[in-house]
């Protein structure tokens, strides 16, 4: 596990104010903006974070509320062809939740791209204790079915782990799933998934795929939180990461998703 440094050092650096300023205004305009190579070293955690966090201090002042946090990078080999060698994390807020069926407006999310994964929400705090694999276990109440709608308001994708990070690790929207099993009910290493776009399969994967098993995710999400003085807490929903490559979505598309032991979850992008 990584040691994590805090940003509050940097937070009012002119870097850190204008980059979030950047990305503030992309999300208000919808358009995109170039990657912040003038303002943030692609590798620079401490500076990335306190974007993130100046953005979703932001967020909260304008009604948004957390609920959660979501994981990134969980794949090998998209570290490796980022060149970083841990995920990233950003915060879920309330008003990226839609059900399952439910229409995304297609100007919703920037440049959106959907993955499969699975949600857990919690039923105890990890803040305390050594957060083992079998702490975090047994801190999960269930676990569900999600797609994660990724955004990026770097244009074109072209994101380096500084842009990515101070972007909110590409948080844009979710979907749940409705079928909720607890840890005793199935595996998470072992599922199998299959997402579909227009009833044509586009990405599959398996449990293992996400850091070696979803649990290991949340145990190094549970840690680093900590670290950063923010620690999960009971009744938060955490995404795990991608089971399988995530894809484009354009406006009329039908995503489904299917996870084994936990079903299937659907949405559909707006016109």
């Amino acid at each position: 596990m990584n040691e994590v440094t805090s940003p509050a050092d940097v937070a009012d650096d002119a870097a850190v104010v204008a980059a979030a300023d950047r990305l503030l205004t992309a999300a208000a305009t919808g358009i995109p903006v170039p990657p912040m190579r003038d303002l943030l070293d692609a590798t620079d955690l401490v500076t990335a974070y306190a974007i993130q966090e100046r953005l979703t201090a932001a967020r909260v002042a304008g009604g948004a509320t957390i609920v959660g946090r979501k994981i990134g990078l969980t794949s090998q080999a998209v570290r490796e062809q980022i060149g970083v060698d841990t995920p990233d994390f950003g915060v879920l807020f309330d008003d990226m939740a839609y059900g399952a069926g439910d229409v995304i407006p297609a100007d919703a999310i920037l440049q959106p791209r959907a993955e499969a994964e699975i949600a857990f929400v919690l039923a105890d705090d990890l803040a305390d204790g050594d957060l083992s694999y079998d702490q975090v276990r047994e801190a999960i109440d269930y676990a569900v079915a999600a797609i994660e709608i990724c955004g990026s308001r770097i244009a074109d994708w072209k994101i380096s782990f500084g842009d990515t990070v101070a972007d909110n690790a590409s948080a844009g929207a979710y979907v749940l799933g409705t079928e909720r099993r607890g840890l005793d009910e199935f595996e998470p290493r072992d599922v199998t998934m299959s997402m579909s776009i227009d009833d044509e399969e586009v990405s599959t994967g398996t449990g293992a795929a996400c850091l070696d098993d979803p649990v290991n995710a949340v145990q190094w999400l549970a840690r680093y939180a900590r670290d950063f003085g923010e620690p999960l807490r009971a009744g938060q929903l955490i995404l795990s990461g991608a089971l399988g490559p995530m894809r484009p979505i354009v406006p009329s598309n039908t995503v489904r998703s299917t996870v084994s032991g936990l079903g299937s979850v659907t949405f559909s992008v707006g016109k």
